[in-house]
């Protein structure tokens, strides 16, 4: 049954369920079902009567009831009793709830969501369900936006146990695919919690989005992949929640999870799991170990991941090919992915052969360039475990290939997908002559699924703006017209940040609108995330503010980098105060949530202005809702401290790094469970605090910094460090006539200060006993 609930009974439901909307959003559209004929309206109730006419009028119905039947007739049954509590029951009058599914049932989602609106009661279940289904179905932000609000009402209200299983599994699905992954993921979260189990489509479409974003997102896959296994795995019928049991595509987008992530030892036991769940991994599934193999930088086992398909019998696809080429791409292995590609134009079946002669070139090359066989091992050690794995995945990766190598099943040539994947090679190297003869190639190809498609003269175009020839790469999209090859959102969006580079904020504004009425290509939250940082970059805040209200009038929410970018427009003119608005909201958005580049933006706003305070009270929030603070929060810090001339707010500011540091190096010992979050400071860092220590005569300090730079192998600048000791503190302790206390109290001052001037290389007293860091 799909979406079953576990632990619960649910509400019997007599309308059709909303199984098939979910299946329809995961695939096309669907057929309209006929609305019902309205129920005839009821008869207008009788009028009031007086309490006494209405005791009376009981007394006589009860008489009439309980009475003798007279001869040859029928004796009356007896009224029905009023029900418990008290007071007699009213006819139901025609509801809202029958017009609201009417509407539904005739798929007319506007007038339905209208006489929701007006609604102040909520809709029964069934209503409540399939306007959320319908919603989600739409695919538009305006529409999703409305489903998100009816379920944030439930929620306000605690009545989330209206909506079932399956309209809150389309609605996670639309949010995914808007982009909104947390709140979609969020949304699978709630239905657990809830004793709902969504259908596998439902919430691995969620993973897989998940899997495939930036920042947290392989991680959250990973947390919400195991948090319904778990719940799976706690059902005592396994037959009843069948539907919702992960499949192959489940465990390949956790699998893409991993491999973005590099995690070797999840991705070996994730891949155990699948003969649990009856899953059988398919070409797919080798094809993101492929991923996972280029991750970790193990390129010698990219041919042990064919070979394993070819002894599998499992049928190889146009994309295992495009994996392996994309992998050597990404290695900068350039000469290896021609090779593929010649080969395949060629008509060879002896792939295998050259991924081996490949390794053994790459082998050889190590060996001249002077890499020790002792070396390796000792690299080796140290990844162990990465190995163990990969002898469990890969068997034949510690085999010696001794026997011939396999000849592919069947004759491949390259298609357009392939061709474009080795023009971004020829991209990202700078080989723009190179990308643009590819192309040039593509076009005379006499198959035309090898001719160029959007992505290929999108390859092109990103090439050109990256060399920052916008005039040709106008011309390639002029090209693309031309020939009827429709330019997509990518396109657009890359030419626009190629006039917000080149500080072209007209041809920027021109082209945005020419996206939306020439090309019908929306803008979406990319395109204005870049017109904003085009903003900062000339120093127009307004103009960044402006775009990001447009974003949001237009029903495009707001992501991540719009609000932090929004932020570095205000921190960077000087208005950390707006900035900690957008800041603000940003945290109240449940789409989003802050990481430390968002807090470091809003603490190197106040530090700009040298307003210390504010900055601290900022730290220290995040300290207890966020991320905890880095390295470049510490800098912020330090350079705001400069601003303020506030040294002693240094010392407070270097104990607690020091006191981290330290906690990092016990990191490294075993069985060491440090209080602090481990933090290794860079060079900016303690140079920052160095100079304002020198300059405060914080000498002692100073060595301490001087100390922690050398021992993470930075070289401190002494020059500049003798420099304002010269400047600033040349004629320190040379008064004659201080009395005997305070030459007492200046004593300890006076030595710090003698070992600083040794370290810097000025002349300085004797002083028999060393200095070291850490003393007291």
């Amino acid at each position: 049954m799909n979406g079953a609930r576990v632990h619960r009974t649910a509400p019997r439901n007599h309308e059709p369920s909303t199984t098939s909307h979910l299946l329809l959003l995961l695939s096309g559209p669907h057929q309209s079902v006929p609305a019902p004929p309205p129920p005839s309206p009821p008869p207008p109730p009788p009028p009031a009567a007086s309490p006494v006419l209405l005791l009376r009028r009981r007394r006589r119905a009860t008489r009439v009831a309980v009475s003798r039947p007279r001869h040859g007739q029928h004796a009356r049954p007896l009224p029905p009793l009023p029900r418990r509590g008290g007071g007699l029951s009213t006819p139901k009058p025609y509801s809202q709830d029958d017009k609201l599914l009417t509407l539904l049932r005739q798929r007319k989602t506007e007038e339905a969501w209208a006489a929701y609106a007006q609604s102040d009661r909520l809709p029964n279940p069934t209503c409540l369900s399939r306007l959320v289904s319908q919603l989600s179905y739409q695919k538009t932000p305006e529409s999703l936006a409305r489903a998100q609000s009816i379920l944030t009402r439930l929620r306000d209200e605690r009545q989330l146990r209206r909506l079932d299983a399956n309209s809150l599994g389309l609605l996670a699905v639309a949010s995914a695919k808007a982009g909104q992954t947390l709140y979609a993921s969020s949304v699978v979260k709630s239905m657990l919690r809830s004793g709902y189990l969504p259908h596998v489509k439902a919430w691995s479409a969620v993973v897989s989005r998940l899997a495939a974003s930036g920042d947290d997102g392989p991680a959250e896959a990973l947390r919400l992949f195991e948090a319904v296994t778990r719940r799976l795995r706690n059902v005592a019928e396994p037959a009843a929640v069948a539907d919702s049991r992960p499949d192959t595509a489940a465990f390949n987008a956790v699998l893409n999870a991993c491999a973005n992530l590099g995690d070797t030892g999840k991705f070996s036991q994730l891949f155990d799991e699948m003969p649990e769940f009856g899953a059988e991994p398919d070409v797919l599934t080798y094809n993101v170990m492929i991923k996972l193999c280029a991750r970790v930088d193990r390129k010698d086992l990219l041919v042990c991941v064919l070979e394993m398909i070819l002894s599998k019998g499992i049928p190889l696809c146009m994309s295992t090919l495009n994996s392996l080429v994309a992998a050597y791409v990404g290695f900068g292995d350039l000469d290896t992915a021609e090779k593929i590609v010649q080969a395949m134009r060629e008509g060879r079946r002896d792939l295998c052969k050259i991924l081996r002669d490949a390794n053994v070139d790459d082998l050889s090359d190590e060996e001249e360039d002077g890499y020790d066989q002792e070396l390796k091992t000792i690299d080796l050690a140290k990844d162990d475990g990465e190995i163990v794995v990969f002898a469990k995945l890969l068997p034949n990766s510690i085999e010696p290939n001794l026997s011939e190598p396999p000849l592919l099943p069947n004759l491949y040539a390259p298609n357009s997908r392939i061709y474009t994947t080795l023009m971004k090679g020829y991209m990202r190297m700078g080989r723009v002559k190179d990308t643009v003869r590819m192309l040039e190639a593509m076009r005379h190809e006499e198959d035309s699924s090898r001719h160029p498609d959007h992505i290929s003269y999108t390859t092109v175009i990103s090439a050109l703006v990256k060399a920052g020839s916008m005039d040709q790469a106008r011309r390639v999209l002029a090209e693309m017209k031309r020939i009827g090859v429709p330019a997509n959102r990518i396109t657009y969006n890359i030419l626009l940040k190629g006039y917000c580079l080149l500080l072209q904020m007209d041809k920027a504004k021109e082209l945005i609108k020419e996206m939306a009425s020439d090309a019908q290509v929306q803008p979406d939250v990319v395109s204005y995330n870049t017109l904003i940082d085009g903003c900062i970059l000339i120093d127009d805040s307004k103009g960044a503010l402006e775009f990001f209200n447009e974003m949001r009038a237009r029903g495009i929410a707001p992501t991540k980098i719009s609000y932090t970018t929004l932020m570095k427009a205000f921190a960077s003119t000087g208005q950390p105060k707006l900035a900690h608005k957008v800041f603000n909201e940003m945290i109240q958005d449940p789409r989003v949530k802050p990481d430390v580049a968002a807090w470091n933006m809003l603490v190197e706003g106040y530090c700009k202005l040298g307003l210390v305070e504010e900055a601290k009270k900022v730290v220290q929030r995040m300290k207890e809702n966020g991320p905890y603070p880095d390295v470049a929060t510490y800098g912020s810090l330090a350079n705001g401290i400069t601003l303020a001339r506030k040294p002693g707010e240094a010392l407070l500011l270097w104990n607690e790094i020091k006191e981290r540091w330290r906690a990092s190096k016990k990191c490294d010992k075993p069985d060491s469970s440090p209080s602090l979050p481990p933090l290794k400071p860079d060079e900016g860092l303690l140079d920052a605090l160095a100079d304002i220590c020198v300059r405060a005569a914080f000498f002692r300090k100073a060595l301490e910094i001087v100390a922690c730079m050398e021992e993470n192998g930075i070289s401190p600048n002494k020059t500049k460090y003798k420099r304002i000791y010269v400047e600033m503190h040349s004629r320190m302790f040379t008064s004659k006539h201080a009395s005997q206390a305070r030459q007492a109290r200046r004593a300890e001052r006076k030595r710090s200060a003698e070992a600083f001037k040794f370290w810097v290389g000025l002349p300085n007293s004797y002083y028999a006993s060393e200095w070291h860091f850490g003393s007291d």
